[in-house]
């Protein structure tokens, strides 16, 4: 008898364990699923807090000078804490900076080289670059590139000459697109859509200063006469009455459809003018030319 009660009783720890280990068998099975569903909740909010801040970034390239952390706010569609945080994090990485006592933001050095090593890989750009030393060693002046950017003409390549030439300029600069002869290149090939805003944006500025470019009138009818001059020459030229001290030329590096991919402009000093050549203009017209890529059988295209 004794043996059985044993029997029976180690029947039912075995049976009381096996329940246990069977009841705990979809515990731990839960608790991965509850961790697993944790881990992408947690990922999808992540990309989602990626997606803002990026969104505000490209917002803020969007302005076309520094702007306050409520007015950046609102244009992303952000509260304005969150946008502080996003913001606080890109200047630890040099992508935005901080402007004035007003503390407005702008983007920063990083953001920038970011931009000009996408802009570099253009294939336009690179073969114009690898050509600029030989045209500024040929003219003696000094050789920059320029592309079309969100905030304008953008510098992408300067290749520096012997002589010194002083200006505020460097890669990465935005060129005016009415006072530089390289914006004039871009006003006259690419399409009026793109250029209307920045167009807007500087004949308000010139008027509220009360003051105009020395050949061009404040009216449309004179801006679209030098348009139609810097297509029909394929060469904008500006001269110290427009950039004190200096002189340039640009002319308009081409795709297929006749638009510009690339502005090549040679700048000088006065010193430099002074012993001016007079095939200069042929030079950086010859240089656009060739690299110019045109239809099949027409005069500008290049092999």
């Amino acid at each position: 008898m004794a043996a059985k009660s044993s029997s029976t009783k180690r029947s039912r720890v075995e049976a009381v364990l096996a329940q246990q280990e069977l009841s705990a068998k979809p515990l731990v099975l839960g608790e991965r699923e509850v961790s697993d569903a944790d881990a992408e909740i947690a990922a999808r909010r992540g990309i989602q807090s990626l997606d803002a801040a990026l969104g505000l970034l490209k917002t803020l390239a969007k302005f076309p000078t520094a702007v306050g952390l409520a007015d950046l706010a609102r244009a992303a569609d952000l509260p304005t804490s969150k946008a502080h945080r996003y913001l606080a994090s890109f200047m630890k990485a040099g992508l935005v900076v901080q402007q004035g006592r007003l503390g407005r933001y702008d983007l920063g050095p990083r953001a920038v080289e970011i931009g000009l090593a996408s802009l570099g890989r253009n294939d336009f750009v690179n073969r114009a670059a690898d050509a600029l030393e030989e045209l500024s060693t040929a003219t003696g002046l000094t050789a920059l590139l320029s592309v079309w950017g969100g905030q304008g003409a953008t510098i992408v390549r300067w290749e520096r000459s012997s002589s010194t030439t002083v200006t505020s300029f460097g890669l990465g600069s935005t060129l005016p697109l009415l006072s530089s002869s390289s914006g004039r290149v871009f006003l006259a090939f690419l399409p009026r859509r793109i250029t209307a805003a920045r167009m807007r944006i500087e004949m308000e500025r010139w008027l509220d200063a009360g003051q105009w470019l020395p050949d061009i009138d404040p009216n449309p009818e004179s801006i679209d006469r030098m348009v139609e001059k810097v297509r029909a020459d394929r060469l904008a030229a500006l001269d110290e009455r427009s950039i004190p001290g200096l002189f340039s030329l640009s002319a308009p590096i081409t795709n297929w459809q006749g638009e510009i991919e690339v502005a090549v402009t040679l700048v000088g000093t006065l010193y430099d003018h002074k012993g001016r050549r007079p095939d200069w203009q042929q030079e950086i017209r010859e240089f656009a030319q060739r690299l110019s890529i045109g239809p099949p059988g027409d005069a500008v295209a290049s092999s």
